[in-house]
């Protein structure tokens, strides 16, 4: 059976839900035929690397006050720690993430594309390192396991990959996804948005009695 997840790594929902999906998983009895594929989405694919503050920026984007986007910041800390995440408030900034997102189906093909995600968004979110950095990137690369000279390579041709991170968009696009985390089962049932562990293993319950009677 395999699950695909739509995420950005800009997004602390997503870094939230990909590990309530983790603990879902765990759950389920059946855990070991389940193929987790990864998938690209850009919240927001025009941003510019530069140093505005990501409260700041998400706050204008969305109309919102600055105390209110802390306060969303601060309730999305709130639900990493209770998966055990650690997160930092108020230290990021505004950036692009399709560098990441072509390095991650590079990573794809070495085995590494999960452990690459998970890197990346502990050194966004735990530690603030700036992941549009491109030696950020490419430290996280080696710590992942990638080869240096091959991830450097990825990561400076901006054309590596790109064709596979915009089709996963478009697929998204094609599903109706209007935004991150999103989880498509079997290519069949759709969850969207940070759900309970729980539910997650619901879903994968019904997905796997749906499959296995077909």
């Amino acid at each position: 059976m395999q699950v695909e997840i739509w995420t950005d790594i800009a997004c602390p929902w997503c870094y939230v839900g990909r590990a309530r999906f983790g603990r879902g998983l765990a759950a389920f009895a059946h855990r070991d035929r389940v193929e987790v594929v990864h998938r690209s989405y850009e919240l927001n694919p025009q941003a510019e690397n530069g140093n505005v503050p990501i409260i700041d920026a998400v706050a204008a984007q969305y109309g919102r006050t600055r105390e209110q986007q802390v306060a969303r910041e601060e309730q999305a800390a709130s639900m990493a720690a209770s998966v055990g995440l650690d997160f930092r408030v108020g230290g990021r900034v505004l950036g692009n993430t399709f560098d990441v997102h072509r390095l991650s189906h590079f990573a794809g093909t070495r085995g590494v594309q999960d452990r690459l995600l998970n890197l990346a968004f502990r050194a966004n979110f735990a530690e603030e390192r700036s992941i549009y950095d491109r030696q950020t990137l490419l430290d996280v690369a080696v710590e992942a396991g990638l080869d240096a000279d091959e991830a450097r390579q990825v990561i400076d041709d901006p054309e590596a990959w790109a064709a596979q991170v915009r089709a996963d968009e478009r697929r998204a696009a094609e599903l109706g996804a209007g935004g991150v985390p999103f989880f498509v089962l079997n290519r069949r049932y759709g969850v969207s948005g940070v759900q309970p562990v729980e539910a997650f293993t619901r879903a994968l319950e019904q997905a796997w009695s749906e499959w296995a009677a077909a």
